[in-house]
């Protein structure tokens, strides 16, 4: 086993194998980082969304996908030009990968692709013996998800974020309050049918305990963009929390628990969930 890799997987509490198969996927997620670095793409395009947050500023939840925005529009713009480097980057810490992209089926300003690893050849990469390996099936794969936005809304600023494992590289995010603005967008905005998205709200949580102040001229621009903005003049924080107020009457506590639960720790910290408890979770939101 690669020495880095050997090192990043002892920081983990491993317990069974579905631990490692997170864990894995975890640090193929910071080897992809690493690999889009060397390519140059953070001349072009900042990470954001869940996984952001998780590398770069420490969310105590797991992530599965990748999210990215151009710095600039450009609908012509994929990630295809960089899964060369994708693949030799992880290859060379001995995980191989396939990378594919992901076929449009209507219009959209997001280009998506996926990374896929073989479950028992990464597993067998970092050591696992085969009496450990019995329950996984020889077709199983661990899959991240790589999305980037062609088309961002203005008004966001970014900041170049070290990063130590494996080796020194930097990577371009969004700043705190322009992550914070997308994420409130996606809770008022995002379509998901009959899907909660729990993991959304959990991080709403950890905003306003640690970074509550929001961007809302980003915000304004991101609602504006997805054709929801209903507001005479500009997007004020009492106009917002009237939004988030309202939308959290509506939601179903017990399916955003479920939604969250594969990706903690401690399922038990969502025992406080209430709607009582979203809205006062809402008036601590800050503006710039």
């Amino acid at each position: 086993m690669n020495p880095s890799i050997e090192q990043a997987l002892s920081k983990y509490r491993c317990q069974n194998v579905n631990d490692y198969i997170a864990a894995i996927r975890e640090i193929m997620q910071e080897l992809a980082l690493q690999g889009l670095w060397r390519a140059g793409f953070f001349d072009h395009a900042a990470f954001y969304g869940g996984t952001a947050l998780r590398i770069l500023y420490g969310l105590d939840r797991s992530s599965e996908d990748m999210d990215f925005s151009l710095l600039s529009t450009d609908m012509n713009f994929r990630m295809s030009s960089y899964s060369a480097a994708l693949k030799q980057e992880l290859e060379s810490y001995g995980f191989p990968v396939e990378f594919s992209e992901k076929k449009k089926t209507r219009e959209s300003a997001i280009d998506s692709a996926f990374l896929k690893g073989n479950t028992l050849t990464e597993l067998i990469s970092i050591g696992l013996t085969p009496d450990k390996l019995q329950q996984v099936c020889s077709n199983n794969v661990i899959k991240i998800k790589l999305e980037i936005d062609l088309d961002p809304p203005p008004g966001f600023q970014t900041e170049n974020k070290t990063l130590l494992f494996p080796v020194p590289h930097t990577v371009k995010t969004y700043v705190l309050p322009d992550l914070l603005a997308g994420k409130l967008h996606a809770i008022l905005y995002r379509k998901w049918g009959n899907r909660v998205k729990g993991r959304d709200w959990y991080d709403m949580v950890w905003y306003a305990s640690r970074h509550p102040v929001v961007n809302l001229l980003h915000l304004e621009q991101r609602i504006r963009q997805s054709g929801d903005y209903q507001f005479k003049g500009s997007l004020t924080l009492e106009r917002l929390k009237e939004l988030l107020h309202n939308a959290i009457d509506k939601i179903d506590i017990e399916n955003l628990k479920q939604d969250v639960y594969p990706f903690v720790v401690d399922p038990n910290c969502m025992d406080v969930w209430s709607r009582e408890f979203f809205h006062n979770v809402v008036e601590l939101f800050k503006s710039e």
